[in-house]
């Protein structure tokens, strides 16, 4: 067998070395051949690519979190290798949603062990960015943005401009347009959902599932402004979910039109402005090493 590791050095502010020492011991003991490419910000997709394809892997492993899983993902897209994922980021919440294994090392065994590769969906927008999790526009991409440009990570940060959005929130109008309907709403965040969960652990999208085929548009439309003020941290659980009121529309394609440019995140970055946000579902756009006690394999 043949390995391909793509790093994150960086990600979430976690040491992967300790990772790669443990992951070069079992490949040597087991045989395996393996090649690590770590990322640098600088054309990685044409290098990780160039790289791919002079060693011709079996198995890719992203080591990560989120958003080394995005990229990779992406860099992969239609590609006949399968990845499978490391979680060594700060949050993992596509780790968790694809039920890998929380213990990097573990998680690296079922990469090599399982022979079960199933397609993972990915979105579209406006023909030129994926997201594979979660995007929105709105709260939490207003929260995202505050987050990135402070210095300082983690929860506690994270919780810190959740509560001041939450005092100047305001709603806003969105349509979306599908094949079959069309839905107008004030709300205050318009999530374009792949999964069900933030990194976070914040339930959004109870019918998520990465291999179906669809994604969700959720309509936030209430909120319980003053119960998520007093909860703080607290709310960062699955009974946000229970405190909004929402619309859901399950699809393959829409738009999302809004009145005036509004900031739009995809799985943690920031993307920019937009008016119009054409979707479309990329499906089993990407190979994924998976196992049985992926629940999504028998929804």
């Amino acid at each position: 067998m043949k390995l391909f590791f793509i790093v994150n050095p960086i990600s979430g502010g976690v040491d992967k070395e300790p990772f790669l020492k443990k992951a070069k011991k079992l490949c040597d003991f087991y045989g395996i051949e393996f090649m690590i490419f770590k990322t640098t910000g600088k054309n990685d997709e044409e290098e990780v690519l160039r790289s791919i394809e002079a060693f011709k892997p079996d198995k890719i492993a992203s080591v990560g979190g989120d958003g080394t899983t995005l990229f990779s993902a992406t860099a992969l897209l239609n590609s006949p290798y399968p990845m499978g994922i490391i979680p060594l980021g700060s949050a993992n919440g596509m780790a968790r949603e694809l039920f890998v294994n929380s213990t990097p090392i573990e998680a690296l065994k079922d990469i090599i062990m399982s022979e079960i590769i199933e397609g993972l969906d990915m979105i579209l927008i406006n023909n030129k960015h994926y997201t594979m999790h979660i995007g929105d526009v709105g709260i939490n991409a207003n929260i995202v943005d505050a987050y990135e440009k402070d210095k300082n990570r983690g929860m506690a940060t994270y919780a810190k401009y959740f509560m001041e959005e939450l005092k100047r929130l305001k709603p806003f109008k969105v349509t979306v347009k599908t094949k079959d309907t069309t839905v107008t709403a004030n709300v205050f965040m318009a999530a374009i959902c792949n999964a069900r969960k933030y990194g976070t652990g914040v339930l959004l999208n109870d019918r998520g599932n990465l291999m179906d085929g669809k994604f969700e548009i959720v309509l936030v439309e209430k909120i319980n402004i003053s119960s998520l003020l007093k909860a703080g941290l607290s709310a960062f659980k699955d009974e946000f979910y229970d405190s909004q009121s929402s619309q859901v529309i399950s699809t393959n394609k829409a738009e999302i039109i809004f009145e005036e440019p509004r900031l739009l995140q995809l799985d943690g970055e920031v993307i920019g402005y937009y008016k119009n946000i054409k979707l479309e579902v990329q499906e089993s756009a990407v190979k994924f090493i998976t196992h049985r006690g992926n629940t999504h394999l028998t929804e």
